[in-house]
């Protein structure tokens, strides 16, 4: 079994019903032109498009048949997650999303549905999780800032949200937003080719030197894009918490909390990756549909030279385990 952990869905069912409820969510707005579909919250300028691929499952699976995808994860899409919504109106969202998400992928055997959470309310994103493990979600992906465009998953508001996932045994997949509040990434496409990677290193560095994958016995956490480039700083981070040791928590215990996927693109890179957390840590994965995603994922675990046993563990059995995939 070949799976790929990190990947992106939206469900057309999930447009269709939310264009005869909107009257539900008094701030999201639903925009479609020529069949192409935006959202708007807050009154705030409308996302990106939701691109067909992003929405089709029978393309989905298609390219998953060329690539020898069995399986996929799949989560949601960040720009839809609504933390900036009124705590209220962000917890029905994020359950209405969950519904669409669980009942859209349950004719469809090979994807395995993540659940999203009001990530500005701890207290309510525990609630949230509780239900849609109990649905049928495989654990939940969330965003870096949990307010929107700011906040800080280490924020002590959300300790509920942190407790609850280590007692569910709920896979936490850590995803960044689109926007990074550097103006200097606004050009030649840094958003995504650098914003992401800083966006990532930022929010979970904090949660290394707050101690949380470690303060939640049992919390499972997945970071997406190879890690950013925590395992690169890994050193650093070390060094600050030996010149900060009353400020900071042991950062190599904290990190070998952690799991990362693959989508890295450089062999060497990936070996590295490895060679810090161990083949057990890692697995596969292609942020299908987007275009900086990688539309050919096991060709770098192939190029890097690993063996079979390692192999298996990138490719299915640590993703089988996390995720609950039989």
């Amino acid at each position: 079994m070949i799976i790929d952990t990190h990947a992106h869905f939206t469900p057309q069912i999930m447009l269709k019903a939310l264009a005869s409820k909107i009257d539900r969510f008094q701030n999201i707005e639903l925009l479609e032109e020529d069949g192409k579909y935006r959202l708007a919250f807050m009154g705030q300028a409308p996302t990106r498009p939701l691109s067909p691929k992003l929405r089709d499952a029978d393309m989905r699976l298609e390219w998953m048949d060329t690539q020898s995808i069995d399986s996929q994860v799949v989560g949601g899409w960040l720009d839809s997650f609504g933390y900036e919504l009124p705590p209220e109106e962000g917890e029905a969202w994020s359950q209405f999303l969950n519904e669409h998400q669980i009942t859209g992928t349950e004719d469809l055997d090979r994807l395995h549905p993540l659940a999203t959470v009001p990530l500005q309310d701890g207290v309510r994103a525990a609630k949230v999780l509780e239900e849609a493990m109990a649905a049928g979600a495989h654990g939940v992906m969330i965003g870096t800032q949990p307010n929107g465009q700011a906040g800080n998953l280490d924020d002590p508001d959300l300790d509920p949200f942190w407790e609850a996932a280590a007692t569910l045994g709920a896979t936490v997949y850590i995803h960044p937003m689109f926007g990074c509040g550097d103006m200097r990434l606004n050009d030649y496409g840094m958003m995504n080719a650098v914003g992401r990677g800083t966006d990532t290193t930022t929010a979970v560095s904090r949660m290394l030197f707050a101690g949380h994958f470690t303060r939640f016995a049992g919390l499972r956490c997945v970071v997406s894009h190879g890690g950013g480039a925590i395992p690169y700083m890994l050193g650093r981070l070390k060094r600050n918490h030996a010149i900060h040791p009353d400020e900071c928590a042991d950062v190599e215990a904290e990190f070998k909390k952690l799991y990362f996927d693959s989508v890295l693109f450089e062999p060497d890179a990936l070996t590295f990756l490895c060679s810090c957390c161990g083949h057990d840590k890692v697995m596969l994965g292609s942020d299908y549909p987007f275009p900086i995603g990688d539309m050919e994922p096991l060709k770098v675990v192939e190029d890097a030279g690993f063996d079979d046993a390692q192999k298996k563990m990138i490719l299915a059995e640590t993703a089988q385990d996390l995720f609950r995939i039989s």
